[in-house]
C-alpha cells in the first residue's frame, strides 16, 4: 500500500508542475500484437504463449504446400491444443521465375491461412530454405534462377547433408543473397512484400520469420552476423513494413548458433522483435536418441537462449525443436524441451506435423505417433493477464503449474490450454482465490487471487 500511495502522489505532481494535456498525451498501450518486457503481448496486455508445429516439411516440395486440409487444422487445435503454425513458405513458389508472381500459390497459401483462423491457429511466416534453393540436389528455397547454373552443377552432395553449405557453390550463391543493394537481395524483398500485401488483413499472422536457419557464405563466422546478418534484416524488415507495419519480426540468429557458436546478432534498429532460434539436442540429432544425462544440458541450452533474446531487446520463440519417434528416449526429450522452454516463458514449434517417419508427428499413413503425440500435448498459460514468469507440467502425475505477476489493470481473463487427452475425468484448478470457468479444452482466470506473484495449479479431478 506503501508504494501505491507513493505513485499516487508521483501522479499528482505531474499534473499540477505539466497539465492535463501533456498527461493525457502519455503513449497509450499498442492495440495490437507487440513485444514488450520480453514477452509477445496481445492488444489486452496479456503476455502470448505460442505452441504450435511447423506447417509443414511438406511444403519444401512443389507445388509447395502439403496436402492438409482445414480439418487437420481444427485438429491441430482441438486435440492436441496447440494455438499457432509456423507456416513455411518457398521463394521459389512465390516467385518462380525472375519477376513473375505465382498467384495460384500465393492464393493457396493465403486459403491455408483463413483455414487457420477459422480453426483457431495464430501464424508465423517462415521464408524458409535449405542448401540455399532448390538447384541444389536435396535444398530447398530459392529459385534456381537466383544463382548460376554451373554452380548447381558442380555441387557434389553429401553425408550429413547439412555439411552441403561449406561446398563453395552453396556458399557463393548464400553470398549473392547479402550483397547490400544487390539483384538478389531486392528480389528477396519483393517477394516478402507480395506475401505481405496477400496476408496483412488477416489478423492471426502474427508477423514473419525473415529466414530460416541463415547460412554465412563464405564470411567469417564469427563477423557474419554483425557484418551481414544484421543489415540485411534491416533491408528486408524496412521493405515489408512499408506494407505490413503490424507484423512482429521473427529474427534468427545464423544457423551457427543451433550447433553451439553464441551469437553475435546485435540489437536491431526497429522494435517488435522476437528471438528466433532453434533447439535440437545434438546427441539426438546424430541418431543417438536421448538419455536423462542431457536433459541439464538442454535446459542450460534454452536458458541460454533466454539470455539471448534479452540482450537484443526481444521475446523468445523457439522456431524449431523435435526428434525421431522411433529413436529411444522420446518421451523425456520432449520432456526436457518443455521444461527447459516453461523454465524461461518461451514459446515453441514442433518440427513439424508431416506424415512421415522420424521426425513427423504423424505416421506415413496419417495416423498419429501416439507416444509423441501426448508427449507434445500438455496444458500451458496461452495468455496471461500479467508477466508470465514460467509454466511447467509433470507428465506423470499430470500436474501443470504456472506463476506470474498479475496486471490489475489488463481486463482479459488469463487462458490455459488443457488437450482434452490429458484429463479425460475432468480437472481441478488451484489458484489461490481466483474465479475460474472451465470450457471444452479451456481454463479462463476471470480474476486473479491478491498478491504480486501469483501460483496455479491444475490437476486431475
Amino acid at each position: 500500500m506503501a508504494r501505491r500511495g507513493l505513485l499516487t502522489l508521483a501522479l499528482f505532481a505531474v499534473v499540477a508542475s505539466c497539465g492535463a494535456d501533456e498527461v493525457s498525451s502519455a503513449p497509450a498501450r499498442p492495440t495490437t500484437w507487440h513485444v514488450e518486457g520480453g514477452a509477445i503481448r496481445d492488444a489486452e496486455g496479456r503476455t502470448l504463449i505460442m505452441r504450435g508445429v511447423n506447417f509443414a516439411g511438406a511444403h519444401k516440395q512443389k507445388p509447395y504446400l502439403s496436402s492438409f486440409t482445414r480439418d487437420d487444422m481444427v485438429k491441430l487445435r482441438t486435440e492436441y491444443g496447440f494455438n499457432s503454425l509456423r507456416f513455411l513458405v518457398i521463394w521459389a513458389g512465390v516467385e518462380p521465375e525472375k519477376g513473375v508472381f505465382d498467384e495460384t500459390y500465393l492464393a493457396g497459401v493465403e486459403e491455408r491461412i483463413v483455414w487457420a483462423k477459422e480453426a483457431g491457429l495464430l501464424v508465423v511466416l517462415d521464408m524458409h530454405q535449405d542448401l540455399y534453393g532448390e538447384g541444389f540436389l536435396g535444398g530447398d528455397g530459392a529459385p534456381r534462377w537466383t544463382c548460376d547454373a554451373s554452380r548447381y552443377a558442380a555441387y557434389e552432395p553429401t553425408t550429413p547433408w547439412f555439411l552441403g553449405y561449406l561446398d563453395q557453390n552453396v556458399a557463393a550463391c548464400v553470398d549473392g543473397l547479402y550483397v547490400e543493394d544487390g539483384e538478389v537481395r531486392a528480389h528477396f524483398i519483393e517477394a516478402w512484400r507480395k506475401l505481405a500485401e496477400r496476408l496483412k488483413k488477416h489478423d492471426n499472422v502474427l508477423g514473419f520469420d525473415i529466414l530460416n536457419e541463415p547460412p554465412w557464405g563464405t564470411y567469417n563466422i564469427l563477423a557474419f552476423e554483425e557484418d551481414k546478418l544484421a543489415p540485411f534484416y534491416e533491408a528486408v524488415v524496412k521493405g515489408v513494413r512499408e506494407v505490413a507495419p503490424d507484423w512482429l519480426v521473427f529474427a534468427e540468429p545464423s544457423g551457427a548458433r543451433n550447433v553451439g557458436y553464441a551469437t553475435r546478432l546485435p540489437k536491431l534498429s526497429f522494435g517488435n522483435v522476437v528471438y528466433a532460434p532453434h533447439a535440437y539436442d545434438n546427441e539426438a540429432e546424430s541418431g543417438n536418441g536421448f538419455d536423462e544425462t542431457r536433459r541439464e544440458p538442454l535446459v542450460r541450452k534454452l536458458a541460454e537462449l533466454r539470455a539471448d533474446a534479452d540482450a537484443i531487446d526481444a521475446a523468445l520463440y523457439i522456431g524449431e525443436y523435435g526428434g525421431q519417434a522411433e529413436h529411444p528416449g522420446i518421451v523425456p526429450y520432449m520432456d526436457a524441451q518443455f521444461d527447459g522452454a516453461g523454465a524461461v516463458a518461451a514459446s515453441s514449434a514442433y518440427w513439424a506435423f508431416d506424415k512421415s517417419d522420424g521426425y513427423a508427428l504423424l505416421k506415413p499413413d496419417g495416423s498419429e505417433k501416439k507416444e509423441l503425440a501426448d508427449a507434445l500435448s500438455r496444458p500451458y498459460p496461452s495468455r496471461v493477464a500479467g508477466k508470465l514468469l514460467s509454466y511447467a507440467f509433470d507428465d506423470h502425475a499430470k500436474v501443470a503449474t504456472f506463476e506470474y505477476e498479475p496486471d490489475r489493470a489488463i481486463a482479459a481473463p488469463t487462458e490455459i490450454i488443457i488437450p482434452p487427452r490429458v484429463y479425460p475425468a475432468g480437472l481441478t484448478v488451484e489458484c489461490g482465490g481466483c474465479s475460474v470457468d472451465e470450457l471444452p479444452g479451456l481454463v479462463r482466470l476471470k480474476t486473479a487471487p491478491p498478491g504480486d506473484r501469483v501460483s496455479v495449479t491444475i490437476r486431475a479431478r
